[in-house]
């Protein structure tokens, strides 16, 4: 075990009894470090339900193709913590993220706090004292109580699309929803938002014009389609004909449309946007596997093994998308998922384009459903459903049951970042 994470483990003993979404704890403890958050470089920073990983990726492509040094906080992370925190480009190193959380480790003198909470301020606390022309800053939960939300004037803010998720915390209609990740918007700096349903768009433009923060939305403002083998992005100042994004999935175009806005609205041009759709790297989204003794045991029978860590509604509707445009293969789901997730509406789109589904339960996971209840759900949408004792269990009873097929591991991040870990 890493220094860094048996501090991470210890500090887990803090953890308020209940999450209250709050900044209180996160402003205490950043003002008791020195207000990290006040010297980053310009900060871009990134709401929504879905797609904000895949935009981050893309503008951060886009930026670093121009020479641009970019620091990145992302989450959860897949295999291994550091991933959250890129430094100019590079993930953290243990040694200075190991001191950097001893440090905050002593500020906070053992008083309640999330893991999220001393997380982002580790990350603060790095972009601070390494050099960077931007700062992208992904949402953890929500927007406005999140503990990102300490950044008093962005550069720029981006909220992708908004959907039914996490209502425990952020609310179960999308109204609510969409408050929450409108939250982030703040006076007079320009929001790029993304293709939204009416409901949640008409919250964000009630914010937006009390705070007089300027709009530039999908669908008005500019433009993302595909077109023939690529695709197009046009606004203002004109047109873009582009490749299809390596990142995989119809999806994928409207996240290209937001970032390539983002990079025309911090003043970069067609090259930047060309390296955005074809430069950007984001593990677990609808990721073919190449190597590892997972993939050996699938492509033994001559299966293809891929991986997502889409989980909700909107997650399966994209991954169902993306099965639908791919070659055409028969599809099979190995899947996992948390108790906090509407299984139901995740596997319900990925019946009409799969053949069976094996459960699993995410391993070292509290929040786990277990496989039987995931097949229960499974067969309730029409799928043909069963169980097995791990991942790669699972693999090979699909690959000898179904040879030549498409094998698909999904349900969760968490899952995911099993998958990696083990299969690296």
């Amino acid at each position: 075990m890493d220094h860094s994470d048996a501090i991470l483990h210890r500090v887990m003993g803090l953890h308020p009894k209940i999450i209250d979404l709050s900044l209180d704890r996160m402003q205490r403890l950043l003002a008791d470090l020195g207000d990290p958050q006040d010297r980053l470089p310009p900060v871009v920073h990134i709401a929504g339900t879905n797609g904000k990983g895949s935009t981050l990726a893309m503008i951060r492509a886009g930026l670093e193709s121009q020479g641009r040094r970019v620091h990145a906080y992302t989450s959860p992370h897949l295999a291994r913590f550091h991933e959250r925190i890129r430094l100019a480009g590079t993930l953290i190193p243990e040694p200075d993220l190991a001191d950097i959380l001893t440090e905050i480790e002593k500020v906070n003198e053992g008083r309640p706090i999330t893991f999220f909470e001393l997380t982002t301020a580790a990350a603060f606390i790095a972009f601070a004292r390494t050099s960077a022309d931007y700062t992208l800053l992904e949402v953890g939960l929500g927007g406005r109580l999140d503990a990102t939300n300490v950044i008093e004037t962005p550069a720029l803010t981006i909220i992708t699309p908004v959907s039914i998720d996490h209502t425990q915390y952020l609310g179960d209609t999308l109204p609510q929803i969409a408050g929450e990740k409108a939250g982030i918007l703040k006076r007079r700096v320009p929001a790029i938002i993304a293709r939204q349903p009416d409901a949640a768009l008409a919250v964000i433009e009630e914010r937006a014009r009390r705070l007089s923060a300027p709009l530039h939305i999908a669908g008005q403002d500019w433009h993302s389609a595909a077109e023939r083998d690529g695709m197009v992005f046009q606004d203002q100042d004109g047109l873009l004909d582009l490749p299809l994004p390596n990142l995989p999935g119809p999806h994928q175009i409207d996240n290209s449309g937001t970032a390539i806005a983002a990079l025309r609205a911090l003043g970069f041009g067609a090259d930047a946007a060309l390296a955005a759709v074809t430069r950007a790297d984001w593990p677990a989204r609808m990721q073919r596997l190449r190597r590892g003794p997972l993939v050996a045991i699938a492509e033994a029978q001559g299966c293809e093994l891929w991986l997502d860590g889409g989980h909700n509604a909107a997650g399966g509707q994209a991954i169902a998308a993306t099965l639908a445009g791919l070659p055409q293969r028969p599809t099979h789901l190995i899947c996992g998922m948390l108790n906090t997730k509407d299984v139901t509406g995740y596997l319900r789109p990925l019946g009409q384009v799969s053949q069976s589904l094996v459960a699993v339960s995410i391993p070292d996971e509290a929040n786990t459903l277990p496989a039987e209840q995931t097949r229960d759900l499974a067969s309730s949408v029409g799928l043909l459903a069963s169980t097995a004792p791990d991942t790669a269990s699972a693999v090979r009873r699909l690959a000898q049951d179904h040879p030549g097929a498409r094998l698909l591991i999904c349900g969760s991040l968490y899952l995911a970042g099993t998958v990696l870990r083990d299969n690296g």
